[in-house]
């Protein structure tokens, strides 16, 4: 039976095999634009949120942009997203606070970003380290559920998870293994396409294994 470190080391050789380099898939110019983007994510593919941000960000990809164009209008603009009603009301809050509090500048800290109506630990941590260069580990459910297949977390929520593949992978490798972990489970690990005996990195972590793995959401 392999360790969580030996596991680990496994994992990082074959993603590094399979996707050396690879970009953040959510389209964006700036830090505000990715914040609104990760922001539109939740519960919603990036595939959708490219498909609607262009509009949007042609009508306002700045806050003052955005407060003037209001909650009804940025509902209109995002509707085929999830939750469009509720993501329209605190994107259009979260902007209004940047104008009144930080000099329409998104802030290039944790406290600050997590501030921010509709704005979680997750989210934040997307934009720390991609936008900013600070050094963090973004884990949505998608990780979540890898991590516990692999066996590199007990997996009882985000927040343990998070703190477990941090001790597993050195820091200037998080920002990497975020977006590996996230295109593989898509492309060959998904919900409903692997239970933890399919995709050839479950078969080869686990050769042995017969019954499939329940995750904690």
């Amino acid at each position: 039976m392999s360790t969580k470190i030996e596991r680990a080391k496994i994992i990082g050789k074959r993603l590094d095999d399979l996707y050396p380099q690879i970009d953040i898939p959510l389209d964006h110019k700036d830090a505000y634009t990715l914040l609104v983007a990760v922001m539109l994510s939740a519960q919603c593919t990036d595939k959708r949120v490219n498909l609607v941000t262009p509009a949007l960000f042609a009508a306002a990809d700045t806050p003052h942009k955005m407060v003037k164009l209001g909650p009804a209008r940025i509902k209109k603009l995002i509707a085929t997203c999830g939750l469009a009603n509720s993501k329209a009301k605190a994107i259009f809050k979260m902007s209004k606070i940047l104008i009144d509090e930080f000099d329409s500048e998104v802030p290039d800290s944790f406290q600050g970003l997590e501030s921010l109506p509709g704005v979680g630990h997750k989210t934040a941590s997307v934009v720390m380290v991609h936008q900013f260069g600070v050094q963090a580990f973004p884990v949505d459910t998608h990780i979540h559920r890898l991590a516990q297949r692999w066996k590199l977390t007990s997996g009882k929520n985000v927040v343990q998870t998070e703190n477990d593949l941090k001790k597993l992978f050195p820091p200037d490798e998080w920002e990497l293994r975020h977006l590996q972990f996230i295109t593989y489970g898509r492309q060959h690990c998904t919900a409903r396409g692997c239970d933890g005996t399919r995709c050839p990195m479950c078969r080869a972590l686990f050769p042995k294994r017969k019954n499939p793995v329940q995750t904690n959401k």
